[in-house]
């Protein structure tokens, strides 16, 4: 598995050396995520990042403009950025999209679970 490049950015770095090791491979998906496109308004990187109206309200918050660049970000709200995202995203491998109940495996005829096929009465 390879290692992510470390991050350029100067308030990005400071505010991942702040944060506990366990934190720190989710705070470089992040940083990589958003500092891909620095160019990019951060409103419309944060819609891709956090789930519904998560990302105006942490814009909000911070008192910064959807159309702020995330090379304007303080070492302050990156890490105020991450623990919002970190709340709102679910850890990876703990259920999601395909999983039924009581991590069961999916319907194996075809249908989502407690769906049937129409019956054909008389074919």
């Amino acid at each position: 598995m390879s290692r992510p490049a470390p991050i350029s950015h100067a308030p990005a770095a400071e505010a991942r050396a702040t944060l506990p090791e366990a934190e720190s491979a989710a705070f470089d998906r992040l940083a990589h995520a958003v500092l891909a496109s620095p160019t990019a308004p951060l409103g419309a990187l944060l819609r891709s990042q956090l789930p519904g109206t998560a990302g105006v309200r942490w814009l909000h918050q911070e008192n910064l403009s959807p159309t702020t660049r995330p090379t304007a970000l303080t070492g302050a709200q990156w890490v105020s950025l991450f623990r919002c995202w970190s709340a709102a995203t679910p850890v990876p491998g703990a259920g999601g999209p395909g999983r039924g109940k009581k991590g069961s495996r999916p319907s194996t005829h075809g249908h989502a679970p407690g769906a049937a096929a129409i019956p054909r009465w008389g074919q």
